[in-house]
Order: structure tokens, then sequence, then C-alpha cells
């Protein structure tokens, strides 16, 4: 090669190399479209200390829900929740030298208020699910993670301990929709007073057995503590107040379909701690009509099921294509106010070649009260001399509510996405008497 030819050679690659450092640079700037975090790379400083086992996760997600039409109460306005988070992920073996050991502590701070509480639903019944899921658990800071995790004989068995909820291990499931009928851990949302989801921790251990690379088994035990879902005890750590324990045990099975992933979970919950007959007393009586206590029963428990499948990919691009997911959970009859619920949900991702992080996503949840539920308020309702749905002292009938979602999600920057989204819930809070509602929904979640 002749050196004029090289030194044309090496003008070119370093242009190019050139090229490739100012676009790293601009994505590690604070707003670039590229970047992972909206406050960018720190000038070089974030990276530096993931690389040195530090991962600092700042987040944020909020929530708007307006009443189009329906609802217990048709007067149009729109509420606002939402979530800020701030924790660390660390990696103990860069820091210290721990081998294969991890830790993270997490903080969350919730605010706004829903729709669905006196718009949607009936006030004296509520609605089952929400249409605004972040909204709940106190308008304070908690502390949601305080863990160190470490894993034993070549990765085969995994230990974590500290504080976390169950949804966090155990029938987990992701958050790509607003109402809260598709989003994370559902046997939280229905299993009443026992099962915590995020933001509330538990003092906890979950030990995990890798079976082989597609399967594995867990089991867990939490601490379950009332006092801990106050106002104020959001870092509460101590264990006064316990009731009881939560013993969670699933099986985990994430195989590849056509070379496209899948998981799909069986699992099954007992809580230890006493929990009230939703109608009978000790005789076996109805409650509401003897007057009575509620009948106690030592513990109460339930099971789930979980899968979700990629079904197709875009043009070879597994990044991108149909997703499909199903919940459903079973709970105590005697104890529980929710004894089934079952979601079914439809995700693409990558759906325009034009915008190939977008997602479209659609869901149906169907929510089903105990029918002991709706007995003991028909026997309440005989017992106050009640009839009439408008009485104030009427406690109203519930038995199914069904929740529709279907929503767009932009990926405006790499750490930006905003989901537009329209919900219909079919009688809200399982009562007929109230009309079905159509809300209008924006969800906003972006990485710092």
């Amino acid at each position: 090669m002749k050196m004029k030819n090289k030194a044309r050679l090496i003008c070119q690659v370093s242009a190019a190399a050139a090229l490739v450092l100012a676009g790293n640079a601009m994505a590690d700037e604070a707003f670039s479209s590229d970047s992972r975090w909206m406050t960018g790379d720190w000038g070089g400083e974030r990276t530096k200390l993931i690389e040195q086992g530090i991962d600092i996760k700042m987040d944020y997600v909020g929530e708007v829900g307006g009443n189009l039409h329906g609802g217990f109460n048709d007067d149009k306005t729109a509420r606002y929740a939402d979530q800020f988070g701030l924790g660390a992920a660390l990696d103990l073996e860069k820091l210290f030298g721990w081998d294969n050991t991890q830790a993270k502590i997490q903080l969350t701070n919730r605010n706004g208020e829903n729709i669905s509480n006196d718009r949607i639903g009936d006030p004296r019944a509520g609605t089952l699910s929400s249409s605004q899921e972040v909204y709940g658990r106190g308008h304070m800071v908690r502390l949601t993670q305080l863990w160190i995790q470490h894993q034993f004989f070549d990765n085969k068995l995994d230990v974590k301990a500290g504080y976390f909820g169950e949804g966090e291990d155990f029938n987990t499931f992701p958050c790509e929709f607003q109402n809260l009928a598709f989003c994370g851990s559902q046997v939280g949302n229905w299993a009443t007073n026992i099962w915590y989801n995020w933001p509330v921790s538990q003092a906890a251990i979950r030990v995990k057995y890798n079976i082989n690379d597609e399967l594995y088994a867990q089991i867990g035990a939490y601490n379950q503590n009332t006092s801990q879902l106050e106002h104020g005890n959001g870092f509460k750590l101590s264990g006064s107040g316990t009731n009881g324990t939560v013993l969670p045990v699933e099986l985990v099975w994430s195989p590849k379909v056509n070379n496209l992933p899948g998981e799909y979970r069986v699992g099954y919950y007992k809580s230890t701690s006493d929990a009230d007959d939703v109608l009978k007393d000790d005789n076996g009586q109805n409650a509401a009509t003897t007057g009575n206590p509620y009948r106690v029963h030592d513990s109460k428990h339930g099971y789930w099921f979980v899968a979700q499948q990629q079904l197709t990919s875009h043009n070879g691009d597994a990044s991108r294509g149909l997703n499909i997911a199903a919940n459903a959970t079973f709970h105590d009859k005697d104890t529980n106010f929710i004894d089934n619920y079952q979601s079914l949900m439809f995700v693409y991702k990558g759906p325009f070649d034009a915008r190939p992080k977008d997602d479209v996503g659609i869901g149906f949840a169907r929510i089903h009260v105990n029918d002991d539920v709706k007995k003991n308020a028909e026997l309440t309702n005989a017992a106050n001399g009640v009839s009439e749905y408008d009485n104030p002292l009427f406690s109203p009938i519930r038995e199914t509510e069904y929740n529709y979602e279907i929503n767009y999600g932009f990926h405006v920057t790499n750490w930006l996405t905003v989901r537009p989204n329209l919900q219909y819930v079919t009688h809200p809070g399982g009562v007929d008497e109230v009309d079905n509602a159509l809300v209008a929904g924006l969800k906003i979640q972006s990485v710092f």
C-alpha cells in the first residue's frame, strides 16, 4: 500500500473514531435522548461508580386519571398520583471482594390522589382495582428495600435476606399498564391484609435453588406486621406488632419456545396469622344475624398461576414482536374478600419501523368477590332494616368487577416513556348499581 493511501486510511479511521467518541459524549450528557439517564453520566462519574460496584437508582412514575363517562359520580375531574424512587444496587464483590454477593437499598415517596376512590366507585364500597396503580400506602417516604443476596455452590443456591416485599421475587409481573389489575404481583392486590406489595417492605428471607438453566424452585418467609402499613412507620425495623408469617413457595420455568422467551410460574402461600371469617361466627351461624364476633381462623392461604410468552419476533428482531401474558389467583373462601381473579394481556413491542422501541398493549381482567361476602352484606342490610341502595346505611352488594385497558407507550427517549391509555370499568367495586366507567389515563415513567 502506498504511503498516501495509508495516510488517507488513517485519517478516515481517525475521523470515524472521533465521530463515535463525539456521539458517546453526547449520549452521556444530561437530557440526551440516547442516554440511559435523564441526568446523564455526570461527566463519566456514574459509569466509574458502576464499575466500582455502585449503581445509583433514581426514578419517577406519575399517573393521571380522568373520568370521562359513568362511574358513581359523573362530575368530570382528573387526579394525579406519583412516586419518586432513590436507591443503590451494590456489587459487594467489586466493593469488598465478597464473591457472588449483592445488596440493595431503595427509598420511595408516594403522593397524590386516585380517581377511583370517589368518582369511579361508590365510596361505601370503593373499587376492586385502581385506575392509578401507583397510588396507595400513604403520602410518605418508605424504606422499600434493604437486603443482601449471596449465591452458593456455583450459583445453584441463592439466598436473599433483609427487608423487602413478597412480590419482588414471588408472583412477580411487569408493570406495562396503568390499571392495577394488570400491574405487578397480583396476589398482593387480592390477598387481604397479608401480602404487602411495593412500596412496603417486610423482614424476610428467600431461598432459591436453580434446578437447571430453565427451572428453579424457591421458598420464603415474610414477617406479617400490619403496623408497617401505618403512617409514620415507613422505616420501622422492629418486630413489634408482628401478627404472623407469610410462607410462599413457587416453581418457575423459563423455556425458549421457537427461540423466544417465556416464563411460567405456579405458587402457593400460607399466612400463619389469625384471620376473621367473612360470614360465620364461632357457632357456625351468620355473624351479621347473631351479632356475635366472626369466627377466627388460625391461617389463610391461596395459590397462583402466571404465564408470559413472546409469540413472534419482528423480521428476526426478538426485541420486537407480540407477547401474551395471563394471571390467575385463588384465595381462601373462609377468610378472603376476593376469592378469585384472572387477567389476559397482549403487548406488541416495536409495532412500527419508525418507532421500534414503542409498544401497544391491551388487557382484560375479572375480579370476583367471595359469595360469602355478598351474603354477609345482604344479612347486614336485613339486620339494619335497610333495603334501598340510596340509603346511607345500605351496604352495597358486591359481586364481580371487570377492567379493560388499551394503551400506547411512546419511547420518547431511553429515559422517558409516556403511556396514554383508556380504561373501561364494568360494575365498579362489583356493584351493579354503579354505572360502567370510562377513564382516560396518562402514565409517565422516567429514570433520572
